[in-house]
C-alpha cells in the first residue's frame, strides 16, 4: 500500500534528466554551428586574405595550415610566403635555391643553418672548432664524420652556428651536402658559392681526386694500406661508414677464430 508521495516520486524517477531537442530545434542548432568550412567563414577560403594571414605566421604554423584543406595547402606552399617566414626570425636578407625535400620549410631552427668552410692545408676538426667557437662533436655530427680523418676526403666542412647574429642581413644558399647527407641553409663568409661550371675533363679530375681522398681517409681510419682500403670501399659501394663496419666485423671474426 503506497501513499500519494510515493507515486509522485516514482513519476519523477521515470522522467529523463535532459530532454531531447525537437527536430526543429536540432535543425536550427546545426545550421547555426560555426565552422571554418561553412558559409559563415567564406573569407577563410579567399586566397588574398589567406596570404595576408599566412605572411604573419611562423614557419611551423604554416606547415600545420597546409594540412587543413587544398586551398590552404596551395597558399601555404607559395614560395614567397615560405621564404618570408623562414627568413623572419633571423632577419635574413635572402634565401637562395630550391630544396629537394618539401619538408625543408617545416623547420627554421638554428640547426638548419651552417657555415661553409673550405678545407685548407693544416686544418683539423679541433682547430676549426676553436676558430668558430663550437664543439668538435657538433662538427662531426653535422658532417656525418666517423673520425677526424674524414676531413681529408672533403673540400669543405659545414660548421654549425654558435652566434645567430651572424645571419642578420646575410644571404644563405639551400644546398644538399653529399658527404653530410643533409640539406642546409649554407652561409658563405667569404663571398658566395663557387660556380658549378666545369668541363668534362675537369669533372673527371675532380672525381678522381675525391676518390683518392676517400681512400686516404679510410686507410687512416682502418690503419691499413691502400689496397685493403680500396677492397672494403668496393664491397660497400664506396660508403666509408659501411667500410669501417665491415672491417670491424672481419677483425672481430679473426680474433674469435684466433687468426689475428
Amino acid at each position: 500500500m503506497g501513499c500519494c508521495g510515493d507515486e509522485e516520486e516514482d513519476n519523477l524517477l521515470h522522467q529523463p534528466l535532459i530532454s531531447s531537442p525537437s527536430p526543429e530545434n536540432l535543425e536550427t542548432t546545426v545550421e547555426s554551428t560555426i565552422s571554418p568550412m561553412n558559409s559563415h567563414f567564406s573569407a577563410l577560403i579567399c586566397r588574398d586574405i589567406l596570404q595576408i594571414i599566412f605572411q604573419k605566421l611562423p614557419i611551423a604554423d604554416i606547415a600545420r595550415a597546409a594540412c587543413v584543406c587544398r586551398t590552404w595547402s596551395s597558399v601555404a606552399s607559395d614560395r614567397d610566403i615560405q621564404t618570408a617566414s623562414f627568413r623572419a626570425p633571423w632577419k635574413l636578407q635572402d634565401i637562395v635555391g630550391d630544396p629537394i625535400s618539401g619538408s625543408f620549410w617545416r623547420d627554421n631552427s638554428l640547426s638548419k643553418f651552417a657555415i661553409s668552410h673550405r678545407i685548407r692545408s693544416g686544418d683539423s676538426v679541433a682547430s676549426l672548432a676553436v676558430k668558430y667557437s663550437v664543439q668538435v662533436m657538433d662538427i662531426k655530427r653535422l658532417n656525418n664524420m666517423m673520425s677526424d680523418h674524414g676531413i681529408y676526403s672533403r673540400e669543405r666542412l659545414l660548421i654549425p652556428l654558435s652566434n645567430p647574429d651572424i645571419l642578420i642581413n646575410s644571404t644563405c644558399y639551400i644546398e644538399l651536402d653529399v658527404y653530410a647527407n643533409r640539406e642546409a641553409a649554407v652561409l658563405y663568409l667569404e663571398g658566395g658559392p663557387p660556380e658549378n661550371k666545369f668541363s668534362c675533363s675537369t669533372s673527371r679530375a675532380t672525381s678522381e681526386l675525391a676518390k683518392k681522398r676517400v681512400i686516404e681517409s679510410v686507410r687512416r681510419s682502418l690503419q691499413v694500406d691502400d689496397e685493403i682500403a680500396r677492397y672494403y670501399l668496393s664491397i660497400t659501394d664506396g660508403d666509408p661508414r659501411s667500410a669501417l663496419s665491415e672491417f670491424s666485423e672481419d677483425l672481430c671474426w679473426e680474433r674469435q677464430t684466433g687468426l689475428a
